[in-house]
């Protein structure tokens, strides 16, 4: 646990109702964060609502995780003002942090303890009453479907398991918002279904508001609204279905023996761009079906594999910023934790 996010129920307790009291869970205004030469965050302006999913997606490097280190008084904004709860996330951190649960993106369960043993530290750190830590950690670890595992050293569980102890810490002390930094990353497509399944059933039993970064695309699918994210600046946000809307139509994707030649084949004769997406050309069009005879009989170099597809949000993300979403460029994640590591010292 880091130290800076001690807080206590009386710190809470001090907060005047009047300053908490907000239809939005979390707002953000023409929020910038520098690092030297680095832009991590070019200026971003947000409005979530109680109770909703919010993903933020985008690549590494993107913003996210710089975004989320602010929202959480772990990292302080260069302009701009954002609150989270009703709070000023940079006047009244403690009161912030009192009214928020993280689950970071990197893994930070103590492996000797137990699952219990886990959770009464952090309530312990929170301020739990002590008659109310027994049945708040019963009832978090039955949210995530631990009960079984409660007195389980931590060591003999599964990526997949430690990731849903670190939810049931998260929510134990009834948090207003849970912030989830790539809460997947590294685990594989079913157990993230299966993490996502306990998170919504949570949402659905408490009104818990859930904040996430991700770069996993079906992940994002699960979100009420996404803002996608690219160099430090929001390029879309809205319902994943209104974010594919702008793609329209039908995606053809298509491997050719020359993939230069034949997107110029395909602008010229077919009317149509094609745009490069790793090996394949990457083509929107109103009616894939009718698109794709006319396509092989139309280019003079060889085609391998071709397919049509209704547009995911991978593709918004390419139609707005001109690639797909890359695991690399972690020059910003990298400044968020140097920033971690000066503030611990």
């Amino acid at each position: 646990m880091r130290h800076d996010l001690i807080v206590t129920q009386a710190a809470s307790a001090a907060m005047p109702a009047a300053q908490t009291a907000s239809a939005s869970a979390i707002t953000v205004s023409g929020l910038v964060k520098r690092y030297g030469a680095v832009t991590a965050v070019a200026g971003i302006d947000l409005d979530v609502a109680r109770g909703e999913i919010f993903g933020f997606l985008g690549p590494n490097g993107a913003g996210k995780s710089t975004t989320i280190a602010i929202l959480c008084t772990l990292v302080k904004a260069t302009e701009g003002r954002a609150t989270v709860a009703g709070i000023d996330v940079t006047r009244h951190p403690d009161e912030v942090r009192s009214r928020i649960g993280l689950v970071f993106q990197d893994p930070s369960l103590d492996n000797q303890l137990t699952a219990r043993e886990n959770l009464t530290f952090h309530a312990m750190v929170y301020g739990v009453a002590r008659n109310r830590r027994r049945e708040r950690i019963n009832a978090a670890l039955a949210m995530v479907d631990l009960s079984d595992r409660a007195d389980a050293p931590v060591m003999t569980f599964s990526g997949g398991m430690k990731r849903r102890l670190e939810v049931a810490r998260g929510i134990l002390h009834a948090p207003e918002v849970l912030f989830l930094d790539e809460p997947t990353q590294g685990l594989d497509p079913q157990t993230r279904a299966r993490l996502w399944d306990h998170l919504r059933d949570i949402r659905a039993n408490t009104g818990l508001t859930i904040f996430m970064t991700t770069h996993y695309m079906e992940e994002a699918e699960w979100c009420d609204r996404i803002a996608i994210i690219d160099q430090g600046t929001i390029v879309a946000l809205g319902t994943p279905e209104e974010l594919k809307s702008q793609v329209g139509g039908d995606v053809v994707v298509v491997q050719t023996d020359d993939n230069a030649r034949a997107a110029g084949e395909i602008a010229d004769l077919l009317g149509a761009t094609a745009v490069t997406d790793g090996d394949s050309l990457r083509i929107e069009v109103p009616n894939g079906a009718a698109f794709i005879p006319r396509l092989i009989t139309t280019l003079s170099v060889g085609v391998g594999n071709v397919a049509v597809r209704r547009p995911s949000l991978d593709d918004v993300f390419l139609k707005l910023t001109g690639r797909a979403i890359r695991e690399g460029d972690a020059d910003a994640r990298q400044a968020v934790m140097r920033a971690f590591a000066a503030r611990r010292r």
